[in-house]
């Protein structure tokens, strides 16, 4: 991986060779190709790096939030494999080593949208939109079926931790269901973030964040394809990103989990597709 030195000297050099000759400079054809080709290859490098930019849109890995390293979370019910009566479920967590409905510490400094109500925990059902709790439990109506609940620690502007003690992952079975079990030990993406209506000063930078489970992203490994509005980016770094430069109206996001070998993570919740809005 090339060092943002690397990158930005490639960039600086690109914008010389354009520019360097004057408003009378001649531009030939050989001129073009070959800025086009390093204008591709700073691309390149910035794709691998923590900042991408593509058709006006950037996405940068925010690599500054506080890491709450001792933070645990522990689902106590249901258990994983549990069997619980149709309707009203309750589900308890016990929380250590950190405080829900506390600001964190960088919020309304990052520029992210962020929860009057503090940190919290994120509650998501078969990958559906996320539910954010902030006391440590709730209660929800739920039908006959099978459930993966996936748990895990949000900062109070949704950001997850990543740290493994900080989620809890179960399958369960409501009521009466022959659907087929979830393998929870195969790799999985689970979407978080952006989600629903954004208005005003909210809309300028939006938090991209996913969570993964029995996997990692790396160059030669997993990565996961981002598409914004049909614009796509490869990511090889799990981290939480600012997304800049949308437009307002509908924002439509696909996250793909993809393999070494570019393929399709076999998953029920592969691919994850959204659509926000962005308003005035």
């Amino acid at each position: 991986m090339k060092s943002k030195i690397g990158v930005l000297a490639i960039a600086s050099f690109f914008v010389l060779s354009a520019c360097g000759g004057g408003e009378n400079a001649e531009v030939t054809d050989s001129d073009r190709t070959a800025q086009d080709t390093t204008k591709n290859n700073v691309q390149e490098d910035m794709g691998s790096a923590d900042i991408m930019e593509k058709d006006g849109i950037t996405l940068t890995a925010y690599n500054s939030s506080p890491k709450f390293e001792g933070a645990k979370l522990t689902l106590t019910s249901p258990k994983n494999g549990d069997n619980v009566k149709a309707g009203n479920v309750k589900f308890e967590y016990d929380v250590q080593g950190y405080e829900l409905g506390a600001q964190t510490s960088d919020a309304g400094t990052n520029g992210l949208a962020n929860s009057g109500e503090g940190q919290h925990i994120h509650a998501i059902l078969n990958n559906e939109p996320y539910m954010a709790h902030y006391k440590p439990g709730f209660e929800t109506d739920l039908k006959d079926g099978k459930y993966v609940l996936l748990s895990f620690l949000s900062r109070s502007y949704h950001e997850s931790l990543k740290n493994a003690e900080a989620m809890n992952i179960i399958e369960f079975t409501v009521g009466n269901s022959d659907a087929p079990s979830v393998d929870l030990n195969a790799p999985h993406l689970f979407y978080s973030r952006p989600k629903g209506t954004y208005k005003g000063v909210d809309t300028d930078k939006l938090l991209l964040d996913f969570y993964l489970v029995n996997c990692d992203l790396s160059e030669d490994g997993y990565k996961v394809r981002a598409t914004l509005n049909g614009t796509e980016f490869m990511l090889t770094k799990w981290a939480p990103y600012i997304v800049e430069g949308l437009p307002k109206g509908d924002l439509n996001l696909k996250l793909e989990l993809l393999d070494s070998n570019g393929d399709l993570v076999s998953s029920p919740y592969n691919p994850s597709t959204r659509t926000v809005q962005l308003e005035e």
